[in-house]
Order: structure tokens, then C-alpha cells, then sequence
């Protein structure tokens, strides 16, 4: 028998930026993706875009791709997870925007905005990142951005535009 509306947890859709520039870099976004599964239902994943470090300083090239999905779990609960994930990708953190293996971004969780210590959704820089808009684009053009009330096709015209 179905449970009541009011019991079935409520899937909230997502956007996740996945990053490495570290290591078997393929392997690593490819085992992410796999590890994410378990927080995630209807994954979708961008291809993967080779693009050069920004705003981190010298260092080798990325390879980047955007991840959707739903989730039924919080937003700082998914958060966290992301931060595990990493952790158990090798991820270290020596100093501001040092290389890493894995890079796991919550850019969007459904249509929220959140501002709360060490979480702040949507990602406060992912309009001004085409390594996030151009393989989000590919997936999931429609998205809507709830500050600017733009889609992710909108954001990506405008941020060519600026260039």
C-alpha cells in the first residue's frame, strides 16, 4: 500500500558541479558520480568539459561536468555529504583554491535560498562560471535560477555577452 502524501519524503531537485584537476581526472569525476548515486535519484550528468583553472592562480587544467537529480534529504545534510565524498576522494584544503582531486559544488537546491554558515545556495559565483552554465546548459538549459529568475541558458547568453 502507497504511504499518505504527507509521509513520502519530498524530492527536491538538484545541481551539483563536479571538478578535478588532480590525478586520473576522468576516473575521478566518473567514480564521484557513482558515489553521489547514493544521494541522489534521476541523475543526469553533463559531459565532461576540460577547462583552465579560474581564479585559483597557476595550477593544471580541469575537468568539469554538473550533475541534477533529486534528493529527500536536506540541504545542509547533502552539503555535508558532498564534503565526505571529497574527503574520501583525497580532497585537502592547505589553502585557499589549492589543486584538488575532487570538487563537489552545490549550486542549486530546488528553488531554495539559503544563507546560513558555511552553506550559502545557489553557489554565490556559479552565474559567472561557464564551466558550470555551459555542462548545466546541456542538461538542464530551463533551469531557473531563484535570485535572478533566469534560466540557465539566460545566464550563459548573458555571460558570453559580457566577454
Amino acid at each position: 500500500m502507497e504511504r499518505p502524501a504527507q509521509e513520502r519524503a519530498r524530492v527536491v531537485p538538484v545541481v551539483i558541479a563536479v571538478g578535478s584537476n588532480q590525478g586520473d581526472r576522468e576516473r575521478t569525476l566518473r567514480d564521484a558520480v557513482a558515489a553521489l548515486g547514493g544521494h541522489l535519484t534521476n541523475v543526469r550528468v553533463s559531459t565532461f568539459h576540460d577547462t583552465e583553472p579560474v581564479g585559483v592562480g597557476p595550477q593544471p587544467r580541469f575537468l568539469n561536468a554538473v550533475i541534477t537529480g533529486g534528493t529527500s534529504v536536506s540541504a545542509r545534510d547533502l552539503f555535508d555529504a558532498l564534503l565526505d565524498i571529497e574527503r574520501r576522494f583525497g580532497r585537502e584544503r592547505p589553502f585557499p583554491g589549492a589543486p584538488r582531486t575532487l570538487d563537489l559544488d552545490l549550486i542549486l537546491y530546488g528553488d531554495s535560498i539559503i544563507d546560513e554558515p558555511g552553506l550559502v545556495v545557489p553557489h554565490p559565483r556559479f552565474r559567472e562560471r561557464e564551466f558550470v552554465l555551459a555542462p548545466l546548459a546541456e542538461i538542464a538549459a530551463d533551469w531557473t535560477d531563484p535570485v535572478t529568475g533566469r534560466t540557465v541558458e539566460e545566464l550563459l547568453t548573458a555571460l558570453a555577452g559580457s566577454r
